[in-house]
């Protein structure tokens, strides 16, 4: 049987108009401390994006979600947040914000394979 690890992740979520409060899910972020693991996968909907908020700036939303992954992939592309531990990474990644990006609270779980877990939870919670 495989080690299991115990992981937290966070569900990426697009909020086009905070004051309304309606979002899409487009993405995970799973973290695993005794892994290293840290990644952030998306995917943007575009067309169910614009049917919720037809004004939406979707050059905006995809750059802010490609510096998730940027800063989760830790180098110095991440910028200053990028070059924190991994653990201030990720509780950076998932603070509270009313931002048109956001996360959803964390969730804990365990794993033997952190990466097939973020496939998994990618599938589960975006698609």
């Amino acid at each position: 049987m495989p080690a299991m690890h115990l992981f937290e992740y966070a569900v990426l979520r697009v909020v086009p108009r905070v004051e309304r409060e309606e979002f899409l899910n487009v993405g995970v972020i799973v973290y695993c401390r005794s892994l290293g693991f840290l990644q952030a996968r998306f995917e943007l909907p575009e067309a169910r994006l614009l049917a919720l908020a037809p004004d939406v700036d979707l050059t905006e939303i995809t750059a802010c979600l490609q510096a998730f992954e940027r800063i989760c992939q830790g180098r110095a592309a991440g910028g200053t947040i990028g070059r924190l531990p991994i653990a201030e990474r990720f509780r950076w990644l998932t603070a509270a914000r009313s931002t048109v990006v956001q996360t959803s609270p964390v969730h804990p779980g365990r794993c033997a394979d952190a990466a097939q877990t973020l496939a998994r939870l990618h599938a589960q919670l975006v698609r």
